[in-house]
């Protein structure tokens, strides 16, 4: 545990690296300065629950990582649903929040840009979970103990480039 405890600290160490370098554009749009720690903490939560969900039917051996699957689509819906309602209304959050705060941006461009990357957040905890619960139990650990820091420490670096990324696109 101490090695991935270790890795995940230079990850998180990464990730505060990599939110500065956007500091000049996050300061020029505060609608986005808004959805930096929305989006990654929202990411984080769906993969928390996301990997719970899937840990405890590992343990009740319901598990089987295959698309039939029923119990998987429906985690996979039930993320997907909670990521189209949240993000939502974190854009449109955002986007009130950043006028007040004298923000340019349009509504549909804030708006565009927590959906994109939010879906894509989205989309990222759900392949991580499902990788991350597999590897840890087929290695021996328990992936109540390792799957929720793993995933939740990638989705703060990747979500924050993910973000960027879709800025870049939409702007």
């Amino acid at each position: 545990m101490l090695p991935l405890l270790m890795a995940l600290s230079l990850l998180q160490m990464v990730s505060g690296s990599v939110l500065e370098t956007f500091e000049e554009t996050l300061l020029v749009y505060p609608s986005l300065l808004v959805l930096v720690p929305v989006q990654i903490g929202t990411a984080g939560n769906l993969a928390s629950i996301m990997c719970a969900r899937l840990s405890t039917q590992f343990h009740l051996g319901t598990f089987e990582l295959h698309p039939s699957n029923p119990d998987v689509r429906a985690n996979v819906g039930a993320v997907l649903a909670l990521a189209l309602t949240i993000f939502s209304l974190v854009g449109v959050a955002a986007w009130a929040i950043g006028r007040v705060l004298g923000g340019s941006l349009a509504f549909w461009q804030v708006f565009a840009i927590s959906m994109l990357s939010g879906l894509a957040l989205a989309l990222l905890v759900i392949t991580l979970s499902l990788v991350s619960v597999t590897a840890s139990f087929r290695l021996g650990y328990d992936p109540d103990d390792t799957t929720i820091p793993i995933v939740t420490n990638v989705c703060d670096v990747v979500g924050v480039l993910i973000l960027f990324a879709v800025t870049r696109l939409v702007l």
